[in-house]
């Protein structure tokens, strides 16, 4: 007979798993992939031999760190660079110009003074002749206008996690997209990258070694607050207002913007107006496993349902918010809360996966054979595989419905804790069902002149 897990078995093996700690750090790591359809997303070709013009869009600390693997791609040519701020975007440029004078060098010819064209505007560049792809590593609230603008525009898109703002944005994001036929990359790296463990993971689940799944626990910090920061003097070079984009004015802090280059991920993730706090930065990653391994990635759960809130006392008089729970249309519980990661728990065993480790109650579950059919694909990294299907006109391992659907995860957990009501969602529709006061939620407050399409 199967075993079954209850809670306080759940509770003890996940005690017992290397590395695992019930306690809820303050940030987590990431996730992503599937097996994509053969289909065309568009009719446009790229030459064999020719080299994909790209355009990179936001010059902050993530986009500095994907500088060296694009720029040193031999099938990529980077074209130009974005940012509203002047120190950053022309060190972007610069080390750009670095990286393609080292390569001309190697390969027994020279760069010259060639220079990186600069903007300030993403349109701008967007309009640049030799321009087929840009990459997007803007914070959150600007994305789903940059995303819809390079769809308008034709151009194949990469950009970061979490795709969306807000549920509005994850439909008017897959509606622009397969529109207009580009090919769209989510920046959700677990479905490529660290040593496959999230493949070996949802796999695993999916092929039914833990026997029916009962829960999913996502581990990952809280939802947003409001920005109180308060204003300072403004960042010389930096165009403030345009910054801002679509959310409301408020003044300049260097939390939001830090001034000159930097190597740190600045706290407007914590912020509602820019993103959907710690929640969704690295929910968009681990929900996305849970996604994934749960076979969800073109739907999504039916309900959502708040915590039961108790008087709890958190450092500095804040109240850790953990507990909301997604319920699938089969009966599935995604949890947040837990350890660092996403952990299956099913009726006959537990698999916890994070970027260092993975681990399984029982232990052997680990050493299971699969069929080639049962088999998750296994890509060499997350920009090859975008690369690759620039070439094919495949959907990407993480095409953009997978990421806004991780994205719509996230949205869901943050209304359960803001408003403290149960949800009915309709996946299909994106819309609550027969709630008119939750609908008026699916879309944020945005400043005149950056309106999305309505439906």
């Amino acid at each position: 007979m199967a075993k079954s897990f209850d809670r306080r078995s759940f509770l003890g093996a996940t005690a017992g798993l290397a590395g695992l700690s019930l306690a809820t750090p303050a940030a987590f790591p990431l996730v992503a992939g599937h097996a994509r359809p053969r289909t065309q997303p568009s009719p446009r070709t790229v030459p064999p031999n020719s080299r994909i013009g790209v355009a990179l869009i936001g010059c902050g600390k993530r986009m500095f760190e994907m500088l060296g693997p694009l720029a040193d791609h031999p099938d990529l040519q980077i074209r130009g660079v974005c940012d509203v701020d002047a120190t950053r975007r022309g060190e972007a440029a610069r080390r750009v110009v670095e990286r393609m004078r080292r390569r001309a060098i190697e390969a027994g010819g020279a760069l010259g003074d060639a220079g990186i064209a600069e903007f300030v505007d993403h349109r701008e560049l967007i309009a640049m002749p030799g321009v087929d792809a840009v990459v997007i590593c803007t914070p959150d609230h600007w994305h789903a206008n940059q995303v819809l603008d390079a769809a308008a525009a034709g151009k194949d898109i990469y950009c970061e996690k979490p795709l969306t703002q807000c549920l509005h944005e994850c439909r008017a994001m897959i509606e622009a997209v397969r529109k207009h036929g580009v090919v769209f990359q989510t920046g959700s790296q677990q479905r490529t990258e660290y040593d496959h463990k999230f493949v070996r993971a949802c796999e695993l689940v999916r092929a039914g070694k833990i026997g029916k799944v009962l829960s999913v626990h996502v581990g990952v910090a809280d939802p947003p607050v409001a920005c109180d920061l308060p204003g300072e003097a403004p960042e010389p070079g930096l165009e403030w207002d345009r910054w801002l984009g679509p959310a409301p004015w408020r003044g300049y802090n260097a939390e939001l913007s830090p001034r000159g280059v930097h190597n740190h991920y600045p706290t407007w993730r914590n912020y509602k107006e820019y993103c959907g706090g710690y929640l969704a930065d690295m929910g968009a990653h681990h929900f996305d496993i849970a996604q994934w391994g749960l076979g969800l990635d073109a739907s999504g759960p039916a309900r959502v349902e708040p915590p039961e809130m108790g008087d709890r006392a958190g450092i500095g008089g804040q109240v850790p918010m953990r507990g909301a729970t997604l319920v699938t249309p089969d009966g599935v519980r995604i949890i947040h809360g837990g350890p660092s990661g996403t952990t299956f728990v099913g009726t006959e065993g537990i698999i916890a996966v994070d970027r260092g480790r993975i681990a399984s109650v029982p232990g052997n579950i680990l050493d299971t054979e699969l069929g080639e059919e049962e088999r998750l694909p296994r890509k060499a990294s997350h920009i090859q595989d975008w690369v690759d299907c620039m070439r094919s006109r495949e959907r990407c391992i993480c095409d953009v419905e997978i990421g806004a659907r991780s994205a719509a995860l996230c949205h869901l957990m943050n209304l359960a804790y803001e408003h403290r009501r149960t949800l009915h969602w309709d996946a299909a529709a994106w819309r609550f069902r027969g709630d008119d006061a939750a609908n008026a939620w699916l879309e944020r407050d945005r400043r005149e002149g950056y309106a999305l399409p309505a439906w």
